[in-house]
């Protein structure tokens, strides 16, 4: 399901989102970050912590589901929106769908994994016990330019290094 955006509240959350993928980027984490949102309030904040926690399954996404799941008491995460700066890997799409979110929210489309609208449509597949309405897009460029310049200081470290 494809869902318009809420203007101002769509870009509010997706700033928070987009200071948890800085906060991922500072500590040499792909920059990639995400908020729970419940009746119009950030219930739970998460980055990437792939690389610290040695963990590949520490993507912001999941991160976060386990996170709102604590807050809530519950692994039925009914009426939680998600706002994430990357379209969500398959992966995090199904561990979405699992947790039952009703609405995500990301930012940059993934043109290598995204898997709720460029490569596959998990979140919103008909053939699944649950889907969720799902807005891309928002405030694209600020996430896009996040990640090129993560991406550019690491390559550029790289070169540099012996």
């Amino acid at each position: 399901m494809n869902m318009e955006v809420d203007d101002a509240q769509d870009m509010a959350f997706m700033g928070a989102a987009i200071e948890e993928a800085q906060k991922a980027a500072v500590k040499g984490e792909v920059a990639v970050g995400a908020v729970a949102v419940l009746d119009g309030e950030i219930i739970a904040r998460a980055h990437n912590t792939k690389e610290a926690s040695r963990d590949p399954t520490a993507h912001a996404e999941v991160t976060l589901l386990r996170k709102t799941a604590q807050s809530l008491g519950a692994w039925r995460l009914t009426g939680v929106t998600v706002y994430v700066t990357l379209e969500p890997c398959p992966m995090c799409a199904g561990a979405m769908v699992l947790a039952r979110i009703d609405r995500l929210v990301f930012g940059a489309y993934d043109p290598k994994m995204g898997a709720v609208r460029t490569l596959y449509k998990i979140a919103d597949d008909q053939r699944l016990n649950h889907q969720m309405e799902i807005c891309g897009g928002i405030r694209q460029e600020e996430c896009i330019q996040l990640l090129r310049s993560f991406f550019e200081r690491l390559r550029s470290g790289r070169e540099s290094a012996p």
